[in-house]
């Protein structure tokens, strides 16, 4: 874990959450929508769009390639698909900031591309694992080379021949999954992947949209190799990964009552309520409705006493990326709250397991990291103080949504990152009744 920026929002206690709100749009659609708008044939355009600096990086790197993307701009973008052939060679290493999707699934992407390529990150990606995408590419001919440990900078040495696989994922991963789906766009043969427990689909149902024949079972999606993508038109919908801090907000702040516009409401996302409202949480689903052929949904979310559960390890992949707010929800229980196999969010952007137990145990709470998980005491109220995020959006607004139960104010550190995820997230919470100001 190392420092990240200087910025530090300091949360007075208390407060009550009223009104309505649009979070930003979903991160993980946002890439997706860029990366297969700059692959196909044509002209799409896109509305909703995630305008964070992790979505940002991925149209960087298209650009670098030679696709030309006007915007975004109030989320509205319009890329010019080149196809695969229209790619050109970039002047220089492709750099994806602190973007963990788009260094994987970039990886799958670039692979099968004529020319070389390097992508490299922050200080923070790279020290992620990159080896779970980087091995099974190996298997359907990718040359990747990593640095020391199997971290970035990745090396695509380009001009490989690629075949297609049947590869069973050995833990459950929307972006290995992607990775390999789409290098196998490129491949000869058929590519199938497996999963161990259902991931977001997200690259599935995208591809559909773009005109490009999947094939779906019960745990396993199959394309063959070859086929072109067609441009098209994207509504990304609000990221339920940030309507995460807002739905645990409101369920812990007496008297907050608040509607969230049009969310994500995709089955393999929906984690983060089921484990809330098993909680105990008082959230209704409103509005159910399809965009851009994905559900979207107005979650309706008020303040209700939570009780300690033993999440169900079946959902774990379901809200992998919500964790961070569900801690906070934990600590607000009453009883204890049981986490297990989520090894996963220890190679997040920061160790969130260790990250997360070290915040909350400065505000007072018991907490017992394990190596796949916690164990979370929840008490009546919270202590304040000084807490680290690490340079960890995710962490960052997880602690800054705990000051509504703390008896006095907390300091976070190093929040400038959440810009990757939820640009104007301060502004926004401010409105909604949090006292929240940067520093």
């Amino acid at each position: 874990m190392s420092a990240g920026s200087n910025e530090r929002w300091r949360v007075a206690p208390g407060g009550t959450l009223r009104g309505e709100a649009r979070v930003p749009g979903d991160k993980s659609i946002s890439h997706r929508a860029v990366m297969l708008g700059a692959l196909a044939h044509g002209e799409t355009r896109v509305t909703g769009l995630l305008e964070g600096d992790d979505v940002l990086a991925t149209a960087g790197v298209f650009r670098a390639l030679g696709v030309a993307i006007e915007g975004p701009r109030k989320g509205a973008a319009t890329i010019h698909g080149v196809g695969w052939e229209g790619l050109q060679p970039p002047a220089e290493v492709l750099d994806v900031g602190n973007s963990g999707t788009s260094m994987r699934l970039l990886a799958g992407l670039l692979a099968g591309l004529p020319f070389a390529t390097v992508l490299t990150g922050d200080p923070s990606l790279s020290r992620r694992p990159m080896r779970r995408v980087t091995d099974p590419l190996a298997t359907m001919g990718a040359r990747i080379t990593t640095g020391e440990g199997g971290t970035a900078p990745l090396r695509i040495a380009g001009g490989a021949p690629l075949a297609g696989i049947d590869y069973t994922l050995p833990v459950a991963s929307a972006q290995v999954k992607s990775a390999l789906l789409l290098a196998g766009l490129r491949a000869e043969g058929r590519t199938c992947v497996t999963e161990p427990a259902p991931t977001r689909d997200h690259t599935e149902r995208m591809l559909e949209g773009f005109g490009y024949p999947v094939s779906r079972g019960a745990d396993t999606v199959c394309l063959a190799g070859g086929h072109r993508l067609h441009g098209t038109r994207v509504d990304v919908p609000a990221d339920i990964s940030s309507a995460a801090f807002l739905l645990v907000a409101a369920s812990i702040a007496p008297g907050s009552d608040l509607v969230l516009r049009h969310v994500g409401w995709n089955p393999t996302r929906t984690g983060v309520v089921d484990i809330l409202q098993r909680m105990g949480a008082d959230i209704q689903v409103l509005a159910v409705d399809e965009a851009g052929g994905e559900p979207v949904a107005d979650l309706r979310v008020r303040a209700a006493p939570l009780r300690g559960i033993a999440v169900p390890e079946a959902l774990v992949p379901l809200a992998i990326d919500e964790f961070p707010a569900l801690f906070i929800a934990a600590a607000c229980a009453e009883g204890e709250t049981v986490i297990t196999g989520a090894a996963e969010l220890r190679v997040k952007e920061s160790d969130r397991i260790a990250v997360m137990a070290e915040g909350l145990q400065a505000l007072g709470v018991t907490v017992e990291p394990r190596e796949d998980g916690a164990r979370i005491v929840g008490r009546p109220s919270l202590g304040g103080g000084r807490v680290h995020s690490y340079a960890d959006h995710r962490v960052a607004m997880a602690f800054a949504v705990a000051a509504l139960r703390a008896e006095a104010a907390i300091e976070v550190e190093d929040c400038a990152n959440a810009a990757t995820s939820f640009p104007g997230f301060v502004a926004l919470l401010r409105a909604l009744g949090l006292a929240i100001e940067a520093v």
